[in-house]
């Protein structure tokens, strides 16, 4: 297992569509193995492999408060089929844009279906907290990020500040 690098906005790689999986093999294993190392190590609660540069539909999950025994989900070529008419909103923060936390109203309840890592097809009915990250990771799937729910002109500065402290790595944000 290896720790990968999350790739960060303006790079163009997070708006791109991951392809779907075909076989699940060493390769994918290794790669759902290193996103879940990845994602503890950088304290988030889910990673899709778009954000260190792959474009396979791959993502982790684990939404398990610090107190719990940590609760892993993988999810191959997850495709949303179900989603409830009450909604409910959480502030998202995301590993690809750096102190950035928006508030977003997603579907309270969505049921998912996915390859497992033994290549059996799954479903599964998720509320709250993993229900929003699930369509979080899915839209990262799809090129899509939580900034993409704001203005051209709000986005535009998040992406203009997160661009600024890259180049000046030692500055200090207030």
């Amino acid at each position: 297992m290896s720790i990968k690098d999350i790739i960060t906005v303006p790079d163009e790689t997070l708006k791109k569509i991951s392809e779907p999986v075909e076989k699940i093999g060493v390769n994918e294993k290794k790669l759902i193995n290193d996103l879940f190392e990845t994602m503890y190590n950088s304290k988030g609660i889910g990673l899709a492999a778009v954000q260190v540069g792959i474009l396979k539909r791959i993502l982790v999950i684990d939404v398990s408060s610090k107190d719990e025994k940590k609760q892993p989900l993988s999810f191959i070529n997850p495709s949303i089929k179900k989603v409830s008419n009450e909604m409910s909103i959480y502030e998202e923060g995301c590993l690809s844009i750096p102190e950035t936390f928006i508030e977003i109203e997603r579907p309270k309840i969505c049921e998912v279906e996915y390859i497992d890592l033994n290549g059996k097809k799954r479903s599964m009915k998720c509320d709250g907290l993993l229900s929003t990250c699930l369509q979080h990771e899915i839209n990262h799937l799809d090129g899509k990020l939580i900034i993409d729910h704001l203005s051209k002109l709000k986005r535009d500065i998040i992406i203009k500040k997160i661009s600024k402290s890259k180049k000046n790595p030692d500055r200090i944000l207030v």
